[in-house]
């Protein structure tokens, strides 16, 4: 179609051939074009022929650099590059395909809840730099040779114009504009919401993972740990209080056909009681069938040669075939979390058999750390030895990994028996009294109120994601008549952990943080290369959970559905499942671990369920007490 006529032009007569109008013919140009090459000397045409070669040299890796951003998932509309953002991580590199770039990071992911090894936490003195960004990915790229097996896939691409340093006010316009907000959704929605990551999950652990540990989506594959279907156990109560019956009805019949506890294998205490003999109680307590009460008490009487030590503090690993403990190999120690944050789970099954025993073994636990020496201010040292008794390793006190659990379950058993052991509140408000005068700080330059470390005598401001299970605790011992300041400070310290989300360019938080606390700082959070790792961990959305069950402020859960929403665009894996990623910093390339924790399951998606959830009445916290897996236990009709 030829374009409408305009005025504003002068017409011009050109003569030639045809009778001396204008011919646009192809063929006539090809003429007058020949014509005019045949009239230049072989010099002359030489000349055009060198330079019409060397524009297209100079020309080829401009047009090839715009054909390969094109390949690789860029779409060129009205001549600008415009990024597409995947929602779900593409299948895995299939046998026989080109392998695809290496992630940034790619670490060995220990079992353990907290940091695999002391030794992977050390780190060169003074923090990396996030704002050089060169140096991190030398360095990332650097570690990449020296790690095998890494498992990658072609990495999000966003607006680069989005992308920020990870200041508060930044991060908040370009990661929380592009989420919406609970407010606009109804009850039902966001609980569908979970649901269908639930069931995204279990889809990709019943195709790839069924009855065994946990599940790796990424290679469609599973790895095990104890071989004792960890992540289906763990998933048992979530299915039942999200209404997944069907679901539910599959794996209660594999516990009753498949899951057999006699096996010659390594167990250890700590993990096995939490995930599944909690994970058992609770669903018997939901359920009412019989059938989980007798794998419990089964697996609850296979764990207890761990207390056969001369000094009663349990061995980490037990033997669950031949009936034998034993300690690490490296080590005559256990960790303090681990020997005191097994008492909810060993007391109900006394309760519920009437035997005595168990609840006996893990209460003379708690009497001897009660009486121990080198605690600062209720403050408990991370290690204890199975020989003589006693903390070692003493002088580093944290809120985080190896001693975190050992302050919820203190208040936590006191709430369980009826608030009748004054000993156990105690040690825990005395505690709660240590973590103010010792570990408390405020960053710089908004504030944050955050919880450091004491290392001989000196304060650093790093806090574990783990940490975040704190204001929940505080919140939930301000509900049970516990000072009212306690909710003051379990508030504070909920922003601060949102913060570790939002301040992150995925919006994800790392598993390490480190708060600046010098005048001048422009940003409140800084994160080591070895710390930005994301594991799916339920911390945050636990105590979430609990401010929003206390307070009924809708902004708790505005800032559950802003994680849920981070989770599914750079964790969840499209063949099903959810991964765990090595670098929360950057959203272009998160770089996937290629490994669903079975707590995923257990604790973060049921806490995030019950969240969004209005009824009070749903898991009520007047009636239950969540162990430190998210098992809820009942409290002792005593309480009444």
């Amino acid at each position: 179609m030829h374009p409408p006529s305009r005025q504003d032009y002068t017409s011009v007569s050109v003569a030639g051939q045809g009778g001396g109008s204008y011919n646009n013919s192809k063929q006539w140009r090809r003429q007058s074009c020949w014509r005019r090459w045949k009239q230049l000397s072989r010099l002359q045409r030489s000349l055009v022929l060198v330079v019409l070669f060397v524009c297209g040299v100079a020309s080829y890796p401009a047009v090839t650099e715009h054909l390969r951003g094109l390949s690789d998932g860029v779409q060129d509309r009205d001549g600008l590059l415009v990024p597409v953002t995947p929602l779900v991580l593409p299948e895995p590199v299939q046998q026989g395909q080109p392998p695809l770039p290496q992630p940034t990071s790619q670490r060995k992911l220990s079992h353990k809840r907290g940091p695999p090894i002391l030794q992977s936490r050390l780190q060169k003195k003074g923090n990396a730099s996030d704002s050089v960004v060169e140096e991190d990915k030398a360095a990332d790229s650097k570690r990449e040779e020296e790690e095998e097996g890494a498992i990658s896939w072609p990495g999000v691409v966003i607006d680069p114009d989005k992308a920020t340093e990870g200041t508060r006010e930044s991060t908040e316009n370009s990661l929380g504009n592009q989420r919406g907000k609970p407010s606009n959704k109804s009850e039902a929605d966001l609980l569908e919401a979970v649901q269908e990551a639930f069931l995204h999950s279990w889809k990709g652990y019943k195709e790839f993972a069924w009855g065994h540990d946990e599940l790796r989506p990424l290679s469609k594959s599973y790895s095990e740990w104890f071989g004792l279907g960890l992540t289906l156990i763990d998933a048992l109560d979530t299915m039942w209080i999200l209404g997944l019956k069907k679901e539910f009805e599959e794996a209660k019949s594999w516990v009753a056909t498949e899951l057999t506890f006699n096996k010659n294998v390594d167990v250890n205490l700590f993990e096995s009681t939490i995930r599944i003999l909690g994970g058992l109680l609770s669903t018997y307590h939901l359920t009412g069938d019989a059938l989980f009460l007798d794998k419990a008490k089964d697996i609850g009487t296979r764990l207890m040669p761990a207390f056969n030590t001369p000094s009663k503090i349990p061995y980490s690993d037990v033997n669950i075939g031949k009936g034998t403990a034993h300690p690490p190999r490296w080590t005559s120690d256990s960790t303090v979390a681990e020997v005191t944050s097994i008492q909810l789970e060993f007391r109900e099954l006394s309760r519920l058999t009437q035997e005595p025993q168990y609840q006996a073994a893990v209460a003379e636990v708690m009497n001897q750390v009660h009486k121990m020496d080198g605690k600062l201010d209720g403050l408990v040292p991370m290690f204890i030895n199975t020989n003589n008794g006693q903390f070692t390793h003493q002088g580093i006190y944290t809120m985080g990994a190896r001693a975190d659990s050992y302050y919820e379950y203190l208040l936590k058993q006191w709430i369980q028996g009826g608030k009748t052991e004054n000993q156990l509140l105690e040690d825990y408000l005395q505690a709660i009294e240590g973590v103010k005068k010792n570990l408390l700080q405020k960053s710089s330059p908004n504030g944050l109120t955050f919880v450091g470390e004491i290392s001989h005598g000196q304060f650093s401001p790093k806090m574990d994601h783990l940490v975040c299970f704190l204001p929940g605790t505080l919140a939930l011992g301000a509900h049970n008549g516990l000072p009212a300041d306690h909710m003051d400070l379990a508030k504070e310290l909920m922003e601060t952990c949102y913060q570790m989300y939002i301040q992150m360019e995925t919006g994800l938080s790392p598993e390490i943080v480190h708060f600046n606390m010098h005048e001048g700082s422009t940003r409140d959070i800084d994160v080591k290369l070895a710390d930005r790792h994301n594991l799916l961990r339920p911390e945050t959305v636990e105590s979430l959970f609990y401010l929003y069950r206390f307070t009924r402020d809708h902004k708790y859960q505005d800032w559950g559905w802003e994680i849920l929403q981070s989770f599914n665009k750079y964790t969840k894996v499209s063949s099903g499942g959810y991964t765990s990623i090595n670098n929360v910093r950057d959203p272009d390339y998160p770089s996937p671990r290629d490994k669903m924790e079975s707590f995923f399951l257990g604790e973060t998606l049921k806490y995030l369920y019950l969240l969004f959830s209005e009824d009070p009445d749903l898991i009520s916290l007047d009636q239950y007490v969540f162990n430190t897996e998210a098992h809820p236990l009942p409290i002792w009709p005593s309480a009444a």
